[in-house]
């Protein structure tokens, strides 16, 4: 037996120490993916030798991840409404389904009188610098002025809604009393689940069928949801990796269903060491774990062979089906031509320009029947529901005469298809890097949107975004818990969190447009002049007023697949309100944040959900550039919605006063950088002669400066606490703000101000790679040290050169004028130099950037700055001593 695994490892047959009749694996077997050392947090009924010689103990425990820290959170008691009581029989009520906490008064309200004390000084700090307007550079004192009220006005945006925060966790027993029936079946509404993909190089097709897996294996009924794939770059690598990913699943699903596995993407969980079982069936374990392990190593192989597989089978069909002097096509495996792009691009066929596309790969579950009846499984899979739920590959139809709306046109066509085959009255959408952590996802997004208080006005469910491949330290501030963990429960005590582009369930009619039902009119027209010309759509959108779905046995005929086709082509969307008042919004960078606005605005809330355990896993982009380009994109996305007609300063009477402030920090904040970068480049004013002062009296200011300045630390501090974070995430986050603010906010600034000049498009999507470039197998982090210059790096370069040649310059005057300046002076010098410090600890990601694979070792900036400061220190030195010796009427 041998396993194609991914280091050419085999699978030796050794003794069996179980006594079950099958072999364990080794460390190095499959591709080093199974460690049976680990086994000793592993639940089986025995202790078994494991073949490294070790013991691997079992014993029975528990998947429940130790639940968060909610020390300084209370629990909401709210009365439940008369018309719940009276839907339930008016007995007693029916149990809410999800509960809320409140940050305790003993924190929040020392937290409120914080804020309110740190306005109070922001307004004194204002006044006396205008009252004492005496500086040595009178424009340099206005502007900085200037940016105190901005920065002050900016903060006071950001703040205020962070006044009431409330977390949200969801009562899944509550939904499983109500929604289970006691045959085992339920009456949980249907889901559409969507995953996006955009390039198979970028978004490596590992990652998305990942994605898909953990998907298929979910813990919902299976009858009541699918999947959509939807693959914007046409490419049949992506198709065929989802057939290999449905014969997969027919074995990955029912394992985690037997074993209760956690997570349920494969790549992440065999990766995993430590696994606490929870299944029903521990003496099976070890076998059916090592049977799963070997498939999935086999799995992976087939996926990498994929592309020379696909090029060997298109010039067998070429060869064969072909004259001479014909285009060289791309075949499936079935002996049909890939309607999409080929390997060979001609036109029809390439990137941006081809059909569309729409294969049917699992068909809905028909009863008890599997899609895969004719496959042998050697598991013992009795009494589990081995069905898979509706898998569909979908590419819409590119053409170069048309603009395709990127993500939100993808999008899009997904929603019009899912319409069509399933017309699910809840869709959630995945990027492709992101997989289901914690597979009751689905049934804690319904706990919300099935709540007797709220749920019928609850549009989208945001969950938190979570990543996995951020190094430990999280250098450039990946994991953004300030935003996700702080940010976001502040929303949830007003209207809602924004939607944040992936790990979020819609409800289908507020992705149509359709008002909320406190403000839905009798009436609503369903014409084709607002969802486009196709009666079998407009048909789905008349069934999702009545809630209605029809996840059944498909009809896939010609008129069906001809209206298929329709709906995702190229122009569809021309003539319609798709992009604007229907589904995701078009012409912006930010298509999630303007979706989640223009719901907002019709009056619609949403909510945040967050559970013990992480609901869902992603990558992120761990090299600094890569980190900058999306940077870019967000901050250029939000200052463009800031220009168009969805200024929330425009926005309609049912937004909420405190979300208006909300969308309006998200579209002003990136301006706060060009005043911060003209405060970084300060610096240069030590290489004068004569000492500079912004303000007088100089001590006095920088005293205003360090109250205001501790005064955000220590809401800071109580932040924390509140919102369940660490010191390093807050500080990571202040970081990275800073850096941000010098490289990739004055670039988004600059793309706006050229598309308001020009009448362009404004920020041009890109998408980031989450393919690691560095080949170094030791250290999974590698990409991370590797500097990829480009233009927007180059403030932040001199603002991190000015001030260390500052202090070096400092120094260097310390040395030469310490004995004659006045003890004013030796103070100003002092207090100045305290901000160039400050900024330099802001910026040591940044250095630590610069010097490439050496910041693998942090601590070499206590050498490297040192050095540098005395270069210059000396450097000062001697030119000042050859100005005195040759040039005495010039003095430095």
């Amino acid at each position: 037996m041998s396993s194609p695994g991914a280091n050419g490892g085999a699978a030796r047959e050794d003794d069996d120490p179980t006594g079950l009749g099958e072999p364990l694996l080794t460390n190095d077997d499959a591709g080093g993916g199974f460690h049976p050392e680990t086994l000793a947090t592993v639940v089986v009924a025995t202790t078994t030798t494991a073949p490294n010689g070790g013991n691997a103990k079992v014993m029975k425990g528990s998947m429940k991840a130790e639940a968060k820290d909610d020390r300084y959170w209370v629990d909401v008691h709210r009365e439940v409404t008369a018309a719940a009581d009276l839907e339930n029989g008016g007995d007693g009520g029916r149990p809410l389904m999800f509960r809320e906490k409140k940050v305790k008064p003993a924190l929040l309200y020392p937290y409120r009188t914080l804020i309110l004390i740190r306005l109070i000084a922001v307004i004194l700090f204002i006044g006396w610098r205008i009252k004492h307007n005496n500086s040595d550079v009178m424009w340099f004192w206005t502007t900085s002025v200037v940016a105190d009220v901005w920065f002050a006005f900016s903060w006071l945006l950001y703040q205020m809604p962070k006044f009431n925060p409330i977390k949200r966790s969801p009562d899944l027993d509550a939904l499983r009393q109500y929604y289970d029936l006691p045959d085992g079946d339920s009456i949980l509404p249907a889901i559409d689940v969507f995953v996006t993909t955009a390039d198979p190089i970028d978004e490596p097709v590992l990652y998305t069928m990942n994605s898909i897996l953990s998907i298929l294996a979910v813990d919902y009924p299976i009858d009541r949801y699918a999947c959509y794939l939807s693959d914007d770059s046409g490419t049949l690598i992506e198709y065929d990796a989802l057939a290999e990913t449905a014969k997969f699943a027919a074995l990955w699903a029912p394992f985690c269903r037997k074993h209760s596995i956690e997570p349920r993407a494969p790549e992440s969980y065999f990766q995993r060491e430590g696994m606490i079982y929870n299944g029903k069936s521990p003496s099976e374990f070890i076998n059916d774990y090592r049977h799963v392990n070997v498939e999935y190593q086999r799995y992976k192989a087939r996926l990498e062979m994929l592309t020379s597989t696909i090029r060997e089978r298109s010039n067998f069909y070429n060869n064969i089906k072909t004259t001479k002097g014909d285009v060289n096509a791309t075949w499936m495996a079935n002996g049909t031509q890939w309607p999409g792009t080929w390997l060979e691009p001609i036109d029809n066929h390439r990137k941006g320009h081809h059909e569309g596309v729409v294969q049917v790969v699992l068909e809905p579950p028909n009863g008890g029947k599997t899609q895969h009846d004719n496959i042998v499984n050697p598991l013992n899979f009795d009494g589990i529901d081995a069905r898979l739920p509706m898998l569909v590959y979908m590419a819409r139809g590119k053409s170069p005469c048309y603009d395709h709306n990127k993500k939100a046109g993808n999008l899009n066509a997904q929603l019009r298809v899912s319409a069509l085959l399933s017309n699910a009255p809840f869709v959630i959408n995945f990027d492709c890097d992101h997989y289901i952590n914690d597979s009751r996802a689905l049934q804690a997004a319904m706990c919300f949107m099935l709540d007797s208080r709220e749920g019928d006005n609850i549009a989208f469910v945001q969950f938190p975004q979570r990543f996995e491949n951020v190094d430990p330290t999280d250098r450039y501030g990946n994991h953004n818990r300030v935003f996700f963990d702080g940010a976001m429960y502040a929303l949830n005590g007003i209207q809602g969190p924004s939607y944040l582009g992936t790990g979020c369930m819609f409800r289908r009619l507020a992705l149509y447009g359709i008002d909320p039902p406190r403000w839905r009119p009798n009436d609503i027209l369903v014409d084709s002049s607002k969802f486009g010309n196709s009666i079998p759509f407009l048909n789905s959108v008349l069934q999702s007023l009545k809630q209605e779905s029809h996840i059944s046995p498909l009809n896939l005929d010609d008129s069906f697949i001809a209206e298929m086709m329709l709906v995702i082509s190229s122009s569809f969307d021309i003539g319609t309100d798709w992009g604007r008042g229907v589904g995701y919004i078009y012409e912006m960078a930010t298509e999630d944040m303007v979706t989640g606005f223009r719901i907002h605005k019709q009056g619609w809330h949403s909510m945040y959900c967050t559970m013990d355990v992480d609901t869902f896993c992603g990558t992120a982009p761990i090299n600094l550039t890569e980190r900058l380009y999306q940077i870019v994109r967000w901050a250029g996305g939000s200052v463009e919605m800031f220009f168009s007609h969805n200024n929330p300063l425009l926005a309609g009477c049912r937004l909420h006063p405190m979300q208006r402030i909300v969308y309006l920090n998200y579209n002003i904040y990136p301006i706060t950088s060009l005043f911060l970068l003209l405060y970084a480049l300060c610096p240069v004013m030590w290489l004068l002669p004569e000492e500079i002062l912004i303000q007088r009296p100089f001590t006095r200011y920088v005293v205003f400066l360090i109250i205001i300045i501790a005064l955000i630390h220590t809401i800071g501090i109580m932040e924390i606490k509140w919102a369940g974070t660490k010191w390093l995430d807050w500080w990571r986050n202040e970081q990275f703000f800073m850096i941000a603010s010098l490289s990739a906010y004055p670039t988004a600034l600059l793309h706006i101000v050229v598309k308001l000049l020009t009448r362009g498009k404004g920020i041009r999507f890109r998408v980031t790679s989450k393919q690691t470039k560095v080949e170094d197998n030791e250290d999974k982090y590698a990409e991370m040290y590797e500097m990829r210059w480009v233009p927007m790096l180059i403030p932040a370069m001199v603002a991190l050169f000015s001030n260390t040649m500052a202090i070096g310059v400092a120094i260097g005057k310390a040395i030469v004028y310490g004995g004659v300046w006045p003890k004013t002076q030796r103070l100003h010098a002092m207090l100045g130099l305290l901000f160039n410090v400050w900024l330099m600890i802001l910026l040591q990601p940044f250095a630590l950037a610069l010097i490439g694979r050496w910041s693998k070792k942090p601590s070499i900036l206590f050498i490297l700055f040192p050095v540098a400061f005395v270069v210059f220190a000396l450097v000062y030195i001697c030119v000042h001593v050859f100005v005195v010796n040759f040039f005495p009427s010039m003095e430095i």
